[in-house]
């Protein structure tokens, strides 16, 4: 195992593999898991190349001790702090501990939006990201497991090169995906957030707006992904979704837990600051089938992956 202090320069190297230290030296030559902690003063953090570089060191296999904000050298204060080692010492703690928890197993999960065509250059979407579904997928891989992940329309970034991603567009093409993988899985966690309704007819040309004021589109209802797949699932697989809901949050939760024959279910609610589409964090609570309600305070999408798959791994 090492573990690496990462400034921007040495980020670089590391990507670049160019060997002018002892320290780079060692990392290139290592076959044990790597742990970088990214440690610069806030304008060098917040540069796209370092996202870009971090992102790659990621799908590299390694594993990123996250930089937080406070008071840097340079007297500023913000990102770019690097993590503290009470925090370096417990990542560490878990990784071992969860390390190969989940070999054997293989966990279907689907992430991001879908887009629904008009026409060749517009569509119906929202605005999913595909972080939390992301998130989750790394999770499951750094423990082992054999992940399908199923991608809307959003970048691959930051994943793990262990998952396999069969990318999708249109609500269809999820359902068709999802169905095709997950009857030989043992798990899945749907976090996708797939359009309702599609356009019922596509204009083979870009639809002009001629002198009309007005545009009527007609839509039709697509086909329920985690709805079907509760009904096909078996005794031995377990079946997870998420509810995102703007309001009566826990009873529309508890409703889609039973209609759709899941396990649990992740809810999060756009009132709630720090969750919602496109951000880094989430706020959650955890509704089983079984009646029990678990409440976590606002993580990182990483530290809420976490609580979501500590949960499925009690289950299998």
């Amino acid at each position: 195992m090492i573990i690496a202090p990462a400034t921007s320069n040495s980020i670089s190297k590391m990507v670049t593999g160019r060997c002018d230290n002892l320290l780079i030296a060692t990392y290139l030559s290592a076959s044990c898991p790597v742990f970088f902690a990214p440690a610069m003063d806030l304008d060098m953090y917040k540069h796209p190349s370092t996202s870009t570089n971090i992102n790659k060191l990621i799908e590299f296999g390694h594993i990123e001790l996250p930089a937080t904000s406070g008071e840097l050298a340079s007297g500023l204060v913000g990102m770019g702090r690097m993590c503290e080692p009470e925090d370096i010492f417990q990542i560490v703690v878990d990784y071992f501990k969860f390390s190969n928890s989940l070999a054997g197993k293989k966990i279907l999960v689907n992430a991001g939006p879908t887009h629904e065509k008009i026409d060749p250059v517009r569509f119906i979407g929202n605005y999913s990201s595909g972080k939390m579904g992301k998130a989750i997928a790394n999770t499951l891989a750094e423990r082992g497991a054999k992940v399908e992940l199923v991608l809307g329309p959003v970048d691959t970034e930051g994943l793990s090169p262990k998952i396999n991603i069969t990318s999708i567009t249109s609500a269809q093409e999820m359902y068709e995906a999802c169905h095709a993988i997950f009857p030989s899985c043992d798990s899945g966690i749907l976090a996708a957030a797939v359009a309702d309704f599609t356009p019922s007819e596509f204009s083979n040309q870009k639809i002009k707006k001629g002198e009309h004021d007005e545009f009527q589109l007609r839509m039709s209802r697509t086909r329920d992904v985690l709805a079907s797949l509760g009904e096909s699932k078996t005794e031995k697989q377990i079946l997870v979704g998420f509810a995102l809901e703007t309001h009566d949050e826990l009873n529309h939760a508890q409703k889609k837990l039973d209609k759709k024959n899941l396990d649990f279910i992740v809810l999060n609610s756009m009132n709630d600051a720090g969750a919602g589409f496109a951000k880094n964090t989430n706020k959650v609570t955890i509704i089983e089938k079984n009646g029990k309600n678990h409440t976590f305070d606002t993580k990182s999408k990483k530290e809420v992956s976490k609580d979501i798959v500590n949960l499925l791994q009690n289950y299998l």
